[in-house]
């Protein structure tokens, strides 16, 4: 359905609209107008999600000066997956050249994204991260360059390079909604990664949805997020968990096992150094 509010057209992908949810566009309009921030609460099951997405993409739509960039943060990837889902619905009820223009997608970790066969077997986040990391190392690709048939490298991943480097990635993701299993899909069809190739990604689409510690964690924003342009709108959806989370991603946990291995290490680096100036 389509229906004006305070003077703006909205897109809304289903037949009828509930009352909190146009209280809710409303008190939200008026925060993009003031380009301000704002604290909303609803109910669970009243919608928030349809509601959010719906008049922030009508929003941008009816200011072209305004360009749409949404950055979605979620809680897990099943929230995530969720809230593509419901931009996919979204975007089929929009005109069809907007629909058409606009590029929505997620981002998760390897885990959730990776195609190579032995790569992606384990179950285990750092065992997948690991394993990538021994396919795709710059000193294995070297290494593979001078010797190839005793390295082995993810062609994937090669694929995604080739591409990178002659400026054809968009070639390989055209407008449209893709939910993580869709950038699985779309992986094994091009042989490409889709988990470089989201990541890249990310910095020309409309909409990314993406976990907090995308944005919040230092170590983790200053290398996927750190391109973002500065006009965003950021939604932290479930905003009643962000504090747990900036102190998971801002703390560090330190066993007395490190400490005390450190405190060797230092020890024996030391020892090095006084061998080596009384050797001179």
């Amino acid at each position: 359905m389509r229906f004006d509010l305070d003077g703006l057209p909205v897109y809304f992908p289903y037949a009828a609209i509930y009352p909190e949810q146009h209280a809710y566009m409303g008190e939200l309009k008026r925060a993009l107008d003031a380009r301000g921030h704002a604290l909303l609460e609803m109910p669970t099951g009243t919608g928030k999600t349809a509601a959010l997405i719906s008049l922030i993409t009508s929003y941008s739509l009816a200011n072209p000066s305004r360009p749409l960039r949404l950055l979605y943060c979620t809680r897990t990837v099943h929230e995530m997956e969720k809230t593509l889902a419901e931009l996919r619905l979204l975007f089929s009820h929009l005109p069809p050249a907007a629909a058409r223009s606009l590029l929505a997608l997620g981002l998760s970790s390897r885990k959730n994204l990776c195609v190579h066969p032995e790569a992606s077997a384990s179950a285990a986040r750092d065992s997948v991260d690991t394993a990538c990391r021994r396919l795709t190392a710059s000193w294995v690709r070297e290494k593979a360059a001078s010797d190839p048939d005793s390295t082995q490298l993810c062609e994937y991943f090669e694929t995604f390079d080739r591409a990178a480097a002659a400026g054809d990635l968009a070639s390989y993701m055209p407008p449209g909604v893709y939910t993580l299993a869709d950038l699985r899909s779309l992986g094994r069809e091009r042989r490409i990664c889709p988990y470089y190739l989201a990541r890249q990604m990310v910095k020309y689409a409309n909409v990314v949805v993406y976990s907090y510690q995308y944005l919040l964690d230092p170590k983790v924003a200053s290398i996927v997020s750190r391109e973002m342009q500065k006009e965003c709108v950021v939604v932290f959806d479930e905003a009643h968990n962000i504090d747990n989370v900036c102190i998971e991603a801002l703390s560090v946990s330190i066993r007395k096992q490190t400490l005390e291995g450190a405190e060797r290490n230092l020890r024996r680096i030391s020892q090095e150094i006084d061998r080596k100036v009384q050797g001179h």
